[in-house]
């Protein structure tokens, strides 16, 4: 337990609360929650808005026992809520295993990407909360409950994205697939009248593809594509993509950056744990110079709205890292940004100047409007509260889960008082 202030993996938000407890044990969180009257969860901190924060007290499961449980034969994997996906890829590819999909960043806590929805990339790939198929939660009086899909079938899309509003969870068990060999290629300056024209082709070209770019000019400054492989053996690499060139090293998202930190390109195979990712698992991330922002449209809206940002791009010149976007499939998650349609998932790096960014996010929802852009939950926006909740078709059931889990709002906090409860 500590009683010192501290702050997220950016250092833009320092958290309100006086205690931070990290037990080892259920016995002990059990005894933690009946005892507290204010509670959050803190994942890896990687979240750039309050929605973890608390005026009372937090809690790190980062103590817990990060041993893993598979079931051979349901062909599942249970994991403590704050074992972070680097650990458990790890244990996975061990045991011959895999996931079905990886964040651009492996640091992550399980429970806290599940938590907010945060999803890798795809046109065949749901986000890492689709995986879920069952939760075990300590509940606001310390009772413990466990959530599965074969047995809470109605509630149990709705408790998976919670946004930390159902209790700590403590346990969450994963679908697994057989361990399998990737490739990655990048290439460079795709003409944006291909990615018009082609964006479906593109997007589809590979098991998952992530393109990065500044906005600037008219072509989109990286492609990466990462291959899923029917052996180890990797398949030839093409001198060009769309009119994109194969890169001739290894390069960073953004390009002036070293590519030390990325996991290894040039068409080079290797392991699903080592491909799906963008950064390498024993790298630590870089912090202090960043904040992130990501808003999701329907598919169907991608052009015109990646069209509607490549307007702005003076006003995002001074401030931008880089912005990448994805594709995510549709789902079934209440609270997810994909809930009943497939996305594009437009993301924003930003050098870590809060006022100028504070200033620009509004005008980039602006534009954005048009094409019912969903913020990311754990990321930066400015977007009102109701204008948030009228994009969740569940939004009212979802309130009343929270209420039947937690009827004092022991796990509310300003961010959840405002964009789902609706309380100023």
């Amino acid at each position: 337990m500590t009683n010192t202030p501290e702050h997220n993996w950016a250092g833009n938000v320092v958290y309100g609360a006086t205690t931070i407890h990290r037990p080892t044990t259920v016995a002990q969180l059990q005894e933690i929650v009946a005892g507290s009257s204010k509670l959050r969860v803190l994942g890896s901190r990687h979240s750039f808005n309050t929605i973890a924060d608390c005026a009372g007290d937090l809690i790190s499961l980062e103590h817990f026992d990060n041993t893993i449980s598979i079931d051979q034969e349901r062909h599942t994997v249970t994991v403590n809520g704050g074992i972070t996906y680097g650990q458990l890829a790890l244990q996975l590819h061990r045991a011959g295993y895999a996931l079905h999909n990886m964040a651009s960043l492996p640091h992550i806590s399980v429970a806290g990407a599940i938590a907010t929805a945060t999803h890798g990339s795809g046109d065949g790939n749901g986000n890492l909360a689709t995986a879920v198929t069952a939760l075990e939660i300590v509940k606001a009086n310390g009772d413990v409950v466990v959530l599965s899909r074969e047995q809470h079938g109605e509630e149990f899309p709705g408790a998976i994205v919670g946004l930390g509003g159902l209790g700590v969870v403590t346990k969450v068990t994963l679908k697994l697939e057989p361990a399998f060999a990737m490739q990655q290629e990048v290439y460079e300056n795709l003409p944006v009248v291909q990615l018009e024209a082609h964006f479906d082709q593109i997007t589809s070209s590979a098991y998952s593809v992530s393109l990065f770019t500044d906005w600037h000019g008219e072509t989109v400054n990286e492609v990466w594509l990462k291959r899923r492989l029917p052996s180890e053996s990797g398949i030839g690499v093409t001198p060009t993509f769309f009119d994109a060139t194969h890169a001739q090293k290894d390069v960073h998202p953004v390009l002036r950056l070293s590519a030390e930190p990325c996991t290894p390109q040039m068409g080079v195979s290797g392991p699903w744990n080592d491909r799906l990712p963008h950064f390498k698992i024993d790298h630590v991330p870089a912090s202090g110079d960043e904040v992130q922002t990501e808003y999701f449209v329907p598919r169907q809206h991608a052009i015109a709205a990646m069209r509607a940002l490549a307007g702005l791009r003076d006003h995002m010149t001074k401030l931008l890292w880089t912005s990448e976007v994805r594709t995510i499939a549709a789902d079934t998650l209440w609270m997810s940004p994909c809930y009943g349609q497939a996305g594009v998932g437009l993301h924003f790096s930003w050098h870590r100047d809060l006022p100028a960014v504070e200033k620009l996010l509004p005008i980039i929802e602006a534009a954005l409007a048009p094409f019912e852009a969903r913020p990311h939950w754990g990321k930066l926006f400015t977007m009102s509260p109701s204008r948030v909740q009228s994009l969740y078709k569940k939004m009212p059931d979802f309130r009343e889960l929270l209420r039947a889990y937690d009827p004092q709002g022991k796990f509310r906090n300003a961010f959840l008082d405002a964009y789902v409860f609706g309380v100023d």
